[in-house]
């Protein structure tokens, strides 16, 4: 569960988690946060951000993507004329 603490003005502060890493994947993410210029923390925040993001997003974009192939195949079709000779 986060914890949230108070700042010296009285005013709440950015719920807090803490989590366990890797080394090596500590490493990666610090190099990414200096690539960026970020602190390692924001980093994270920004990289669990994307992860929620696409992983809520994922289902909903695959409905999207279908509603848009489908149409387009729909109007792409030939149809078939036949012409009755006389």
């Amino acid at each position: 569960m986060a914890t949230r603490q108070t700042s010296s003005s009285g005013r709440a502060k950015s719920p807090r988690i803490q989590v366990v890493l890797p080394e090596a994947l500590l490493e990666r993410l610090a190099v990414a946060a200096e690539q960026d210029s970020r602190t390692v923390s924001n980093m994270a925040k920004v990289l669990i951000q994307q992860g929620l993001d696409r992983l809520q997003g994922g289902v909903r974009h695959q409905l999207e993507r279908q509603q848009q192939v489908q149409p387009r195949l729909r109007q792409g079709r030939l149809r078939r004329i036949r012409l009755r000779g006389g």
